[in-house]
């Protein structure tokens, strides 16, 4: 399969529309299953706070996935995803309510490279933190 997104249809400075993801406690423990990941921080409140978080954190991995995520719905192929990487620079802190969190995660294309290739910058923000810094992703279009 193919990167849905043609390579000449695109241009530095391009942006790409925010999309929000929601983060829940029950994403977290979905989450925690999956990756075996069952630190009490992302799931345990009281814990939580008794080692000086606000509350309960949602897992780092689970922030960085929502914004490989956003690379893949926009490419419209996960295996066009060539490199990612970020750093994390904030917590997503995740109430106990029917809100949750939301990670709102947007991009824009910083470079085309060759053979195809472009360089998305990626901005991943909840409660108006940015929660990912030098967020990059290459992409390989058709």
């Amino acid at each position: 399969m193919t990167a849905t997104v043609k390579y000449d249809e695109v241009e530095v400075g391009q942006q790409i529309p925010a999309v929000d993801y929601p983060a829940r406690r029950l994403n977290l423990v979905m989450y925690a299953g999956a990756s075996g990941d069952f630190n009490q921080i992302h799931w345990n409140e009281r814990f939580a706070k008794t080692v000086g978080l606000p509350d309960v954190i949602a897992h780092g991995m689970f922030t960085m996935a929502q914004a490989g995520r956003f690379v893949t719905d926009w490419a419209g192929d996960p295996g066009a995803v060539v490199d990612y990487g970020v750093r994390f620079s904030s917590m997503v802190v995740v109430p106990d309510d029917d809100q949750g969190a939301t990670i709102t995660v947007s991009g824009v294309v910083e470079e085309k490279l060759e053979d195809k290739r472009v360089v998305i910058a990626l901005v991943a923000k909840s409660a108006d933190a940015n929660v990912l810094s030098k967020a990059r992703a290459v992409v390989q279009l058709s």
